[in-house]
């Protein structure tokens, strides 16, 4: 995490990169991302990596589409491996930038409105907060990850139900992402998968607010 700040700090280069990838990831367009990744050539897995941890780092940056795009490149299996470890490598900066850093260097890289929204969270439901928004993304990942930090929680516990909470939709975008070439059914079927997770979070987050008001 210190290198990635002195390389920021020092290296012009470095940032012009931050920046492209960032715009890049902007787009929300998976074809644009999967294109700006192939020009890497055999750097393309670490290029794509530095995608996903700062798709995580950076809310509301979309962490899916660097998924997608993995599929489409590397296949189901190592670009869901890719994408599955990348995510756990930016959920882990998430924990310890909040942890050390503290709440008013995360500000500056998240909404605060949404932070708050995660802090009571947390309150009401512990450490099945982390399992709960990964499989259902009632907030941004990001967001989610700066927000045990702030807690109490042991990190051994947070990684935990984040690996296992990240799993069924890194495979399904995984999945959807190599296949979506074959038909456009298949490209259909990937933006209902989004659509239906995203409504999903949606419709869960008011039930979980009155769930954490009434407390």
């Amino acid at each position: 995490m210190i290198l990635l700040f002195a390389l920021y700090a020092l290296s012009q280069n470095f940032r012009n990169f931050i920046f492209e990838a960032i715009t890049q990831l902007s787009h929300g367009d998976i074809e644009t991302v999967k294109n700006y990744l192939l020009t890497f050539g055999v750097w393309a897995p670490v290029i794509s990596a530095l995608l996903m941890v700062l798709s995580v780092l950076i809310a509301p940056l979309p962490a899916f589409i660097p998924t997608f795009a993995n599929g489409l490149i590397f296949g189901a299996f190592w670009g869901g491996i890719l994408s599955w470890s990348s995510a756990l490598i930016g959920a882990t900066l998430c924990f310890y930038i909040a942890r050390t850093l503290g709440r008013p260097v995360v500000e500056k890289l998240v909404n605060r409105k949404a932070l708050d929204w995660s802090d009571r969270f947390f309150v009401r439901y512990g450490m099945y907060a982390i399992v709960i928004s990964r499989i259902v993304p009632v907030m941004s990942y990001g967001i989610v990850s700066y927000a045990a930090g702030f807690t109490k929680m042991k990190f051994r516990i947070y990684i935990i139900g984040t690996a296992i909470g990240q799993t069924p939709a890194t495979m399904l975008y995984s999945y959807l992402g190599e296949h979506s070439t074959e038909s456009i059914m298949m490209i259909v079927w990937a933006f209902v998968a989004v659509a239906v997770i995203a409504i999903a979070g949606t419709a869960l987050k008011p039930w979980l607010e009155r769930k954490m008001r009434k407390k």
